[in-house]
Order: structure tokens, then C-alpha cells, then sequence
């Protein structure tokens, strides 16, 4: 708990930054579920041959796994707010819908046949009696969605648009237990605030005659009319003065990573190059996902560059058969992008993050294990835990079982970081690896050496549009300056400062690029 508190006081800035983030995202998209979802609901109550067609809409897209909808709205949307706000209302309209249609149904007939008796037009009755009779139930529709929301709205973070998810998953990324808490509170926090703001609400329009509860006093009526008009106004200013913050200049340039903290520490490390190096402002999209993710991003035009890595785009994005040939898979990979895609490849960076297989060191000494054909000889006894990426893949586990004689006895599939952890604690006995990876130094793990050279180069290259090319030239030489200062050696340092001893990302690269009088 200590650890927690320190990893909280040391980054109370950013907590807050992300937080408030987060509840922007939220509100606006519980807003827009509200405005759309009580009058869809409405809509279909009073004509009733849509309301099978409309539920059976909601009740599908509800059975759709949230990363798959997100993945489809990117090539649609891009990244950034609006594919995760777009989610979130999508998922939120099912229980508004639902509950505005059982809170309408369940009111008596002959209440609306009184009502129409006294002469109240169609109008007057849904307005006068019909939504205020159903207002408990619509309002409980509303609180699951608004509750609901928070939780899905972490899920922005793998897109660019930020919140508290950004915390969660770079501490899942990194086995970081204090990261992950500091974003999960906060926002187990606002889902009880949120709740809490809403209940208030629920009061404020169901009738007095309705409410099971004893009639609040004067002065309690009062504070909850008063924290609504407080929550109004700060949710306002803080919108205000985030667009005030946002203002655009031709000067800037945005720049994207994917989903590890190799990725978040050479974006930082770009940024501030460029930014130490000429006029370019630089504004960043972290941690939007996979390779593809990102290069889409950047084909859409939502950001101008990005590093990618030679293998990934060869054998995952160009679909080609594995070749160690480094300079030709280079050649191959700069051509294709600009031919397929107008971006330009530059000068890569000079470590090479390949694919490997790692063990723990007692297990290759029990075995004597030092390479793959090792390995070979007794995987019919291991358990293997590759990320999900690494099982797909033509140029990982499906080539690498043509080019080696390699049968597990179980295959269990981990993503991300927690697959360290699952070796470690002897859940499994081989996993996949970048050979850069800082997680290798943190574990003490074996590094197996390629003896048959089955993996890719993955040699790290900066990818720019054609935007950069015509308005800011002189950011490519600033770039190609890196290559002379990174190696493999450097980057396992680098990624081992991030992912075991905890530093900032942002830190590390300045450092970095200080000490080697890149910047001042």
C-alpha cells in the first residue's frame, strides 16, 4: 500500500490530467446515450412494429466484445475520442432503451384513458403524465448505462483518446501493481459518483407521490440541487479549458506509438528531439494498439509518424514469407510503403527487436539449453505461453513449426506482460520475447539463440506521411541522428529503466537524449 500512496503522490499531475479526461469522455458519451436512447425508447413504444427490429439492433450490438467494435469503427472513425465515444454510446442505448419501453408499458390504461378524458392531447399525456409516471424506471436504465460507461470507457486508452485506462493497461504492460491501481480507484471512484449524481437526479423528476423514500427536507432538496448545478459548472469549465488548451498551429505535427513501453519511450524520445531541434510542436497519440492500428492512424491521416519495425511490416502487414536477409527486407519494406501506401521509410534506428524464445535460467541448466534445436529436444515436456499476436502469425509460431521440429505439451496463449509472470511462478515454461525487451533483464530469463535464423530482422524505422516530407523536411535529419547513439544493448537499458525500476517513460528519454548532448 505504501508503494501505491508514493506512485500516487510522485504522479498526482498526470492521475488528474488523465482523470479529468476520463470524465469528459464519460459524460458526453452518457449524455449522447440519453438524448438518443429515451426517445428511441419513446419512438418505438408508440409505433410498435419497430420495437422488435430496434431491440433485436441493440441486443446485437451488446453481444459484440468491446475491442472487436472498436476495431471496426478505426478504419471508419480513426483513433482518438470519437471511435471510444461512439462505443460507449452504442453500448449504453440497451438499458435506456429498454427500461424508457418497460417504464411506458407498465403504466395503467385507465390512468391514460383519465388522462385523455380531460380533454389532454396525445402530447400532454406522454409529457404530463406518462414520462413522469415512468420516470423511476427510465432513470434506473440511465444509472446502469452511466455506471457501466466508466468501466468501458478504459478502453479508450488503446486508441489514443486517453482516461484512466492509459494507467491500467501501461501497468499491466509493465507488471507495474502500483499503476494499475492508481488508474483502477479512481475510476471505481467516479463510477460511485457518477451513480451517486444520478440517484440525486432520479429524485429530482420522479413525482413526490412515487417515491418510496421518506420526503427529503427543504434543506436536503437543497444540497442536491445545489452538487447538480456544481457538477454542471465544473463539468463545463473543464471542457472550456481544455479547448482553450487544444488550440491548433500550422507548426505541429502529431506522432503515434503502439502498446509497449519500447514504443511510449521512442515516441517521447522523437518529441522531444524534434521539439529541441527546430520550431515543430509535437503532440502525441500513446499506446493505440497493434502495428496495424497505427498504420492505419497514419494512412487516415490522424497522425504524421510513427516507428514501426521492419519484420512486423514484412511478414505481418506485406504478408511475405520470412527472409533474414537484413538489407533486403528493408529494401523491400521502404518500397512497398511508399508505393502502396505514399509513406516514406527513413534511416532505421539501429537496434534490432526481433522475435526469441526465452526460458528460465534453471531450466536451460537442468536441460542444457542454449538454442531452439535445444529446446526441440524436450518441449514435449513444456507448457508455451506466446501473446496471441505471436500464435497468428505466419513469421512466428506458424513458420517457426516448419523450421524447427518443435510440439509442446500445452500451448496457453498470454498477452502482454503477464506472461513473465506466469513463467516466473512455473505456469509455463517458454514464452515468446522482443530481445530488447527490458522484462528479459527485470526476470533473469535465457534468451535461446535462433541457431536456424527462422526470425525476421526487426530492425526499428521511422515511418512519415507525405505531410511531413513537403512542410517540415528538416525533421528527417533530426530524426536519422538517433541511429548513431541506439543498439540493442542501449534499448534493453532503456526498456529495463521503464519496466523494473519504474521510471517514466518521458524521463527516460529525456535523459537519454541529454546525456548524449542530442538536446540541451
Amino acid at each position: 500500500m505504501t508503494g501505491f500512496i508514493n506512485y500516487f503522490i510522485q504522479n498526482i499531475s498526470t492521475i488528474l490530467g488523465l482523470f479529468v479526461e476520463h470524465v469528459q469522455l464519460t459524460v458526453l458519451a452518457i449524455f449522447i446515450s440519453i438524448v438518443v436512447g429515451i426517445p428511441l425508447g419513446i419512438l418505438i413504444t408508440y409505433f410498435k412494429p419497430s420495437k422488435k427490429p430496434v431491440m433485436a439492433i441493440a441486443n446485437l450490438i451488446q453481444a459484440i466484445p468491446s475491442m472487436a467494435l472498436l476495431g471496426f469503427m478505426i478504419p471508419l472513425l480513426g483513433i482518438g475520442t470519437k471511435p471510444a465515444i461512439v462505443m460507449v454510446i452504442l453500448y449504453s442505448l440497451l438499458p435506456i432503451i429498454k427500461n424508457t419501453v418497460a417504464g411506458l408499458d407498465s403504466i395503467n390504461e385507465e390512468t391514460l384513458e383519465a388522462a385523455k378524458g380531460i380533454g389532454l392531447t396525445r402530447l400532454q399525456v406522454l409529457y404530463k403524465v406518462q414520462i413522469p409516471l415512468a420516470a423511476p424506471v427510465i432513470m434506473a436504465g440511465v444509472r446502469i448505462s452511466a455506471v457501466s460507461s466508466v468501466g468501458l470507457m478504459t478502453l479508450a486508452a488503446f486508441i489514443g483518446a486517453g482516461g484512466l485506462g492509459y494507467l491500467v493497461y501501461a501497468g499491466i504492460r509493465t507488471t507495474n501493481t502500483d499503476q494499475i491501481l492508481a488508474g483502477a480507484i479512481p475510476a471505481c471512484i467516479l463510477a460511485l459518483v457518477i451513480d451517486y449524481i444520478f440517484s440525486i437526479l432520479e429524485r429530482l423528476v420522479t413525482p413526490k407521490s412515487l417515491q418510496l423514500a421518506k420526503p427529503r427536507s427543504v434543506f436536503k432538496g437543497l444540497v442536491d440541487k445545489t452538487i447538480i448545478v456544481l457538477t454542471c459548472l465544473g463539468l463545463a469549465g473543464s471542457f472550456v479549458y481544455t479547448n482553450m488548451g487544444n488550440s491548433n498551429s500550422g507548426q505541429k505535427i502529431k506522432i503515434g506509438s503502439m502498446d509497449f513501453s519500447e514504443q511510449e519511450t521512442l515516441n517521447y524520445m522523437l518529441k522531444y528531439l524534434i521539439e529541441g531541434n527546430s520550431d515543430v510542436e509535437v503532440e502525441q497519440a500513446l499506446s493505440l494498439g497493434s502495428s496495424s492500428i497505427v498504420l492505419d492512424a497514419i494512412k487516415g491521416g490522424d497522425i504524421d509518424m510513427y516507428i514501426d519495425y521492419t519484420g512486423t511490416i514484412y511478414g505481418s502487414i506485406l504478408g511475405l514469407e520470412p527472409n533474414s536477409d537484413v538489407d533486403e527486407v528493408y529494401r523491400t519494406v521502404k518500397e512497398e510503403f511508399q508505393s502502396q501506401f505514399h509513406l516514406t521509410v527513413l534511416d532505421a534506428l539501429g537496434f534490432n527487436n526481433t522475435y526469441t524464445l526465452a526460458i528460465d535460467k534453471d531450466l536451460a541448466k537442468k536441460y542444457n539449453i542454449e538454442t531452439i534445436s535445444d529446446l526441440c529436444k524436450v518441449s514435449k515436456q513444456l507448457t508455451f505461453s506466446p501473446t496471441l499476436t505471436f500464435m497468428e502469425r505466419k513469421d512466428c509460431w506458424l513458420g517457426l513449426q516448419k523450421s524447427y521440429p518443435i510440439q509442446f505439451k500445452n500451448i496457453i496463449p498470454i498477452d502482454g506482460s503477464p506472461r513473465y509472470t506466469a513463467l516466473t511462478s512455473h505456469e509455463c515454461d517458454v514464452i515468446d520475447a522482443y530481445s530488447t525487451d527490458g522484462l528479459l533483464k527485470k526476470f533473469d530469463l535465457k534468451v535461446l539463440k535462433d541457431d536456424r535464423s527462422f526470425f525476421l530482422p526487426y530492425h526499428a524505422i521511422p515511418i512519415i506521411n507525405e505531410r511531413i516530407e513537403k512542410e517540415f523536411p528538416e525533421i528527417i535529419p533530426i530524426v536519422n541522428q538517433l541511429q548513431k547513439y541506439l543498439n540493442e544493448d542501449v534499448m534493453v537499458d532503456l526498456n529495463y529503466r521503464v519496466d523494473e525500476l519504474k521510471e517514466k517513460p518521458k524521463d527516460v528519454a529525456k535523459d537519454f537524449l541529454i546525456k548524449n548532448h542530442l538536446i540541451q
